[in-house]
C-alpha cells in the first residue's frame, strides 16, 4: 500500500529558536542546508509518483538539497499555518499579552483558525493520495502535524500531539485498511 513521506524542512534561524514563522521566506541554517542533503540520502532511492512543496523558500531549499527540486509540484495548500499578528514571537512572548493562548485552539488574530489549516491539509492529502504510489510532501512543521491528525481522520487541533523536528520525516501509511503512522521523526541521528 501507498505511503505518503512528510518532509519538514531544515532548521532556519527563527526555527532555532522558537519563533513562530508562517510569511516570513527564511533561508535554511547551514545546519538546515546539512540536514537537507542528509535527508536526500536518507530518500535515496525511493520513487515518488508525486512529491508536493510549499511555496516558501526553506521548504523549497529542502526539497531541492534533497534531491527532489526538479519534480516537485509547489502547492499554497503546504505553506505553514498563518500566524497572523503572532508571526515573529515566541509561545512565551505571546503568553505574556494572552496567556491562556493555544495555537490548536484558537488559531492566530489576522492569520488561520485550525480548522483553516486544516481545508488546506484535506485538499493536500486528497492529492496525495490520489497518486499512483509512494508521495512526499515538503512543507512545515505545522502543516504537517495538522495534516497528520486529519490522515487520521482527528481534529487539526489533534496535531498538537506529533511534534516534528526541523529536517525530519514521517511517513504515513496503512495497516490493512487503517491510516497510521508508519514512522515519525526519522532520520533525527545522522
Amino acid at each position: 500500500m501507498m505511503e505518503i513521506f512528510l518532509v519538514r524542512h531544515g532548521q532556519t534561524e527563527w526555527s532555532a529558536n522558537g519563533r513562530h514563522t508562517s510569511r516570513t521566506d527564511l533561508p535554511l541554517t547551514e545546519e538546515g542546508r546539512t540536514r537537507a542533503r542528509a535527508l536526500g540520502a536518507e530518500l535515496d532511492g525511493h520513487k515518488f509518483a508525486l512529491v508536493l512543496c510549499s511555496p516558501l523558500l526553506r521548504a523549497r531549499e529542502t526539497c531541492e538539497l534533497a534531491g527532489f527540486g526538479d519534480v516537485a509540484v509547489i502547492t499554497g495548500d503546504l505553506r505553514e499555518w498563518d500566524y497572523g499578528e503572532y508571526e515573529g514571537l515566541t509561545t512565551p512572548q505571546i503568553r505574556e499579552e494572552n496567556p491562556k493562548w493555544n495555537l490548536w485552539r484558537d488559531g492566530c488574530p489576522g492569520g488561520e483558525r485550525p480548522e483553516d489549516v486544516a481545508a488546506r491539509a484535506d485538499r493536500a492529502l486528497e492529492q496525495l493520495r490520489n497518486a499512483d504510489g509512494d508521495t512526499a510532501a515538503f512543507a512545515h512543521g505545522h502543516i504537517l502535524r495538522v495534516s497528520t491528525a486529519r490522515w487520521l481522520r482527528m481534529s487539526a487541533a489533534e496535531g498538537a500531539r506529533f511534534a516534528l523536528a526541523a529536517g525530519s520525516v514521517g511517513v504515513l501509511g496503512y495497516e490493512r485498511d487503517t491510516e497510521v503512522i508508519v514512522s515519525w521523526n526519522a532520520g533525527m541521528h545522522v
